[in-house]
């Protein structure tokens, strides 16, 4: 049985470490797997991997026994139920800006009376059907996780953060750079991150956010309880250019 997204953070005394997979193979899942990553998300959002290359995507996170989160595209509930039942460990959404979308998005991932998910434990998360109160419990267990991208979002950041079954807050810094204008090295965009961490803290919410390198999560200013580093099809084209580059004598 894969551990479960919460499980794995309360399991760890240190940040908990992953990276975006946006490439259709799951040999790359595998790599990442041996090379340590704690978790993985697979991108929905910014890659074209549709809901069957996701779902064998994560049977091979399920047989690394690594936990697999989803970014989908969208707040859709019909998405959001079947990356569910392929077996990824909870979703990550993008553009959660108001109370109304954090409900909704909550809703979405869990069964009735709690939720308004599809019940159809015949698939993988109800191990295709024998395993029926797995199934049932995976509805409470799994993490739904908000991405706050917007200054609306991150003016309602406590107002989101209270919602019951929310599992953690997660900033996406570039996304959020880009939608407030602002530098990202700027002392006005540094307050706003500020603002996250103290509501994620106040609400004793895990915080998550993503970077581009090891480097970049070195030197973020505060605890973090999960951290994306770079993506599959970046870190390989690093890798590629560094192996040319010292064969020519760089």
């Amino acid at each position: 049985m894969t551990t479960s997204f919460h499980e794995l953070l309360i399991s760890l005394d240190r940040t908990a470490f992953g990276t975006w997979v946006k490439l259709p193979t799951v040999d790359v899942v595998e790599l990442l797997a041996h090379a340590g990553f704690d978790f993985l998300v697979i991108d929905m959002e910014h890659s074209p991997l549709d809901v069957l290359t996701v779902h064998q995507l994560l049977g091979t996170a399920r047989g690394c026994g690594l936990p697999t989160l989803v970014r989908v595209p969208d707040r859709t509930p019909s998405t959001i139920s079947r990356v569910l039942d392929s077996g990824s460990a909870g979703v990550l959404v993008p553009h959660v800006d108001t109370v109304a979308d954090a409900r909704a998005v909550v809703s979405a991932g869990r069964f009735t009376p709690h939720g308004t998910r599809g019940y159809g434990p015949t698939v993988r998360a109800g191990v295709w059907g024998a395993d029926v109160p797995s199934y049932r419990a995976s509805g409470e267990e799994i993490a739904v996780i908000p991405q706050l991208e917007s200054r609306e979002a991150i003016e309602a950041v406590r107002e989101i953060g209270a919602v019951h079954g929310l599992a953690a807050l997660f900033v996406g810094p570039a996304d959020l750079a880009v939608a407030t204008g602002l530098d990202a090295g700027s002392p006005e965009f540094t307050a706003l991150l500020d603002d996250v961490a103290s509501a994620a803290e106040e609400l004793r919410l895990p915080l998550g956010t993503a970077v581009a390198s090891a480097a970049a999560a070195r030197e973020l200013p505060r605890q973090h309880d999960f951290v994306l580093i770079a993506n599959d099809a970046s870190l390989l084209g690093q890798a590629a250019r560094t192996v040319v580059a010292e064969a020519r004598g760089r």
